[in-house]
């Protein structure tokens, strides 16, 4: 009796973990895409933004200004070396207060993908 009850706990807790482990991959899957690349490539892309805002974020704290991608590379606040990821592409628009990066899809338009990814000075990431 011990060793069945033993058995069939073990069953449960490898349900219960496959079951995680099955939701936690389709939450990571996003935009409606099954394809890995082009979920690596999205990942790729938020973490992108995400450092290019914070670098924003940081300047503006020690210079009172944003400023450029390319300005934030030269000044080294910035060690992302080009200014795309897979088939999108990052802009700034900057003002005196405020700044927004856009990630700007340029793929074949049956993928899935979202066309724009942006992150603004609150940090949150926003697609459509």
């Amino acid at each position: 009796m011990g060793r069945a009850f033993g058995f069939l706990s073990l069953i449960v807790v490898v349900a219960a973990g496959a079951y995680i482990y099955m939701r936690q991959t389709q939450g990571v899957m996003t935009a409606g895409t099954s394809n890995p690349t082009a979920t690596v490539d999205l990942i790729g892309v938020r973490n992108d933004l995400l450092a290019i805002a914070q670098a924003e974020r940081s300047h503006a704290a020690s210079q009172g200004t944003f400023v450029s991608i390319d300005a934030l590379r030269s000044q080294g606040e910035l060690t992302m070396e080009r200014n795309n990821r897979g088939p999108y592409n990052y802009t700034a628009e900057i003002s005196d207060s405020s700044f927004r990066v856009v990630a700007t899809y340029s793929g074949p338009e049956s993928s899935g993908m979202p066309k724009t990814i942006s992150i603004d000075q609150t940090m949150q990431i926003s697609q459509q």
